[in-house]
Order: structure tokens, then sequence, then C-alpha cells
């Protein structure tokens, strides 16, 4: 039966009712009914600095004035040239020396660091290497070579017939551990990564790289590895002659409390993929940082990216990362991000008085939210009790975003909400907050009979 659309959009959703977003100001968003929200998520992670912030729209709109687009192919322009030397000052030590490709987004990035990847192996004369080894449960975008090396169930398989895949590890999950935990998770950071190397060596030669989200972003909902993992990974690879690329979408620029989340296990890997946190939502904008291992490689071999988009390093988005990353650096926002880390732990922390609350974990201003129908079984809800959507539902009703997602299990089971305010919020905010979340959380379980 044919259903009357009141949107000409094709959106994401066509069976739900959306709210229209009008204005937006600190961690706040009102819609067009003049209905306030606390911005709980920070917009789907990208949201950082804040809402409707002057500075950025007024330096958006100078750049605009003066130039707002001019094609990579035959210009490069100062404000690009510009936030690359400061972008790469701001990654540290590890990228001295290397370069910047600016993109539109995470799944562009993703895309050209795939592609940087296979380059450099052919570039230094290792040209049998192409695949890239990636783990279950993890999301690094929505185009078909990004889906590649995803791990998030629902999102990939209708397209699988379309995508070239490749061996996939387990993600470290302390909450649900495939090991037996006998010694501790050190013990078990060490045994995921002997399964990268098994990866590795599955591949006979022909492995280009390994990405990886430092810390789960939305699939898993900001499972922290063990410490032991990434060291161990990194030295794998390296012995390997595989390289590391770092998802760094949902945790750069100061989510995690460090500039960028590896530099919490004092790894570093060979190439970063960045968005979201780099404009803090203010322009579609991404990048992908490289070292100077990989840079030169190219330089002193064909000396060309065999890659591109009509859109990398759009001045005016670029204009928006730049003063984000100014923002950032000049209010010591990391560190602010660190301070309120410790004050939103313990609030969350707080759901676990309600009975449906299994496990709260997370990192800096990242933080997920599981739900189980037993504390003791862990077991989850079935999918079809929507258990999560619900509770965003009825956080929305009471004046607060979150994201919540399905799937943290086995792929279609498992449901949690990911947390992740922009660094302006206040301490009130979030106890404020904290507790809307906990009376819709009690509500749904009301409601389902948990």
């Amino acid at each position: 039966m044919d259903m009357e659309r009141t949107s000409a959009l094709l959106r994401r959703d066509l069976h739900k009712e959306y709210s229209c977003a009008v204005r937006g100001r600190g961690a706040y968003l009102w819609d067009s009914n003049g209905r306030r929200y606390l911005d709980f998520s920070g917009s789907a992670t990208a949201c950082f600095i804040g809402h409707g912030d002057e500075g950025v729209a007024r330096v958006m709109a100078e750049q605009a004035r003066s130039l707002e687009f001019a094609h990579t192919s035959q210009f490069t322009t100062p404000v690009a040239e510009e936030f690359a030397w400061e972008l790469l000052e701001f990654a540290g030590e590890a990228f001295r020396g290397g370069a910047v490709c600016f993109t539109s987004g995470g799944s562009e990035s993703t895309e050209t660091a795939l592609k940087l990847a296979r380059q450099y192996q052919v570039e230094i004369g290792q040209k049998q290497r192409y695949q890239i080894i990636s783990r279950k449960q993890g999301y690094h975008g929505a185009t078909l070579g990004a889906l590649a090396v995803s791990g998030n169930v629902k999102r990939r398989e209708m397209y699988l017939p379309m995508v070239r895949e490749f061996e996939q590890v387990r993600t470290p999950n302390c909450y649900r551990c495939s090991y037996a935990c006998d010694s501790g998770c050190d013990d078990c950071g060490w045994k995921y990564a002997e399964e990268v190397r098994g990866a590795i060596d599955n591949s006979n030669g022909e492995a280009a790289a390994f990405i990886f989200e430092p810390v789960s972003g939305a699939t898993l909902g900001a499972v922290v590895p063990p410490k032991s993992y990434l060291p161990r990974v990194c030295e794998v690879c390296r012995r390997e002659g595989v390289l590391l690329i770092a998802d760094e979408v949902m945790t750069g620029f100061g989510r995690t409390g460090r500039n960028f989340a590896f530099e919490h296990w004092n790894v570093a890997p060979d190439i970063m993929v960045l968005a979201k946190g780099i404009s803090s939502g203010y322009a579609p904008l991404g990048a992908v940082v490289a070292n100077k291992k990989v840079v030169d490689a190219i330089a002193n071999g064909s000396g060309a990216l065999v890659h591109g988009f009509t859109y990398n390093a759009h001045s005016v988005a670029v204009a928006a990362g730049r003063e984000v990353l100014r923002r950032i650096v000049n209010d010591k926002l990391v560190l602010d991000a660190a301070a309120k880390a410790e004050l939103l732990g313990d609030a969350l922390r707080g759901l676990y008085e309600c009975r449906s609350v299994g496990d709260v974990r997370g990192l800096g201003l990242l933080w997920g939210v599981e739900f189980v129908t037993s504390k003791e079984t862990k077991d989850p809800f079935k999918p079809d009790a929507q258990f999560a959507t619900k509770i965003a539902a009825a956080c929305a009703a009471r004046g607060v975003m979150v994201y919540p997602m399905q799937g943290c299990v086995d792929g279609y089971k498992g449901d949690h909400l990911l947390i992740a305010p922009p660094v302006v919020i206040t301490e009130e905010q979030i106890k404020w907050a904290v507790e809307r979340v906990k009376a819709a959380v009690k509500e749904v379980e009301d409601a389902v009979g948990s």
C-alpha cells in the first residue's frame, strides 16, 4: 500500500517523524516548535566545541567571501596549507615530516587511507600487498570500500555481494570477552593481538594494512581495549611490514581527553583517519594524516597520489576546521575534556541502579551504556524489542538527545546508547541529563517488562 509522503527528502527512516532542528547554542539544540534538547550525543559525536560558535561562523563567511572553492588539481590555498601544518603539529612527533589530505568526511577519509596504504606498498616494491585486515564489530564508513573493512552487520549485509572482503579479527571487549580472562585483561589483550598476527600470517604476505578504532565507536559503544592490546598490535604490524591505520573519526580532536585516542597507549599509527571533531560539525570535513615513511615512499617513487575527490581541501570547510582547532588549542579544550570525563563517568555509572543496565564504559567524553535482560547472564534483549531506540525516544521526550544502537553482541542482538556531549557541557547539565536518561530507562523497562 502506498504511503503519502510529507517530505521530498529521502530521510534515513521513511517511517519516522523527525523534529526540525532550527538553532543550536552551546550544548543545546532547538526545534521548529521551540523545544530545547541537550545534545548529549554531540550530534553523532561530531559536535565537540559546541553549537552556534560565532567565531567559526565568522571565519567561514570571511573565507566564502574571499574564495569559496578552487580545485586541488589546479591550485592550493593559503588556508589549506596553513591548516595542514597546524594539524601535523597537533598530531605530534609521530607525524613530523608527514602530510595531510583533506576530504569531505569520514567515509572519504577511509577510502583515501585504504588507497594510500595500497599505493605505499606498491611504491616500496611490495606489489603483492593489497589486503586490509580489519575487526568484527568495527565501523569505518558507508562507502563500499569502507564497508568492506567494517564489521557492522546490519549496515553491511545488503551490500556484501558488491564488496571485496578480507579477514576480520575480533575486537577486545572486556564485558563480553571471548577468552576466559583467568589471567586478567592484559593477558586477553595479548590474545586478541595474536589474532591480528594470525590474520597477517593467513594473508600469505599480501596484507597491506590493519585498520582499527582505538576506542570503539557507535557499533560497539565506547569499548576500551586492555592496555596490552595496542602496543602488541603495533609491534606485530611493524615487524611484518603492515601499515597501521587508526580510525580516529569519533575519537580524535580531544574527544577522549587526549589530542588523539591512540596517545593513551603510547603508540602511533602510520596513517590516521579523521572527520567529525575536525570541524566539530560546522562543515563537511575529514582528513587523512600520513607519517613521513608513507609520504616519502610516494615522493621518492611515482611522486603522485593516484586518488582524489572534487572537494578535497574545500576552502570554506578547511577554514572551519582551522578555526575549530584554534579554539581547541587556545582554550585548552582537550584538558577540559579530560577533566570532565570523571564527572561524566561517575554520573553515568549511577545508571547501574537500573535493572537493565549491564555495562557502562568509556574514555574522556565518549561513553557507552549497554542494556541486558539480566545482569547475571548478560543476555541481550530481542532485536524486535527495539530497547535502545525506545529509550532514545523517551530521552528525547525529556529534552535529551542520545545515540541508540543495536547489534553490539552479535551484529543483531545487543542494545546500547552512545553518550558523547560537547566539551562545553557543564556539571549541572551532565547531572540533569543523566537523571533524565535514568527516568527514560526505567520507563522503558516497565513498558517492556525487563
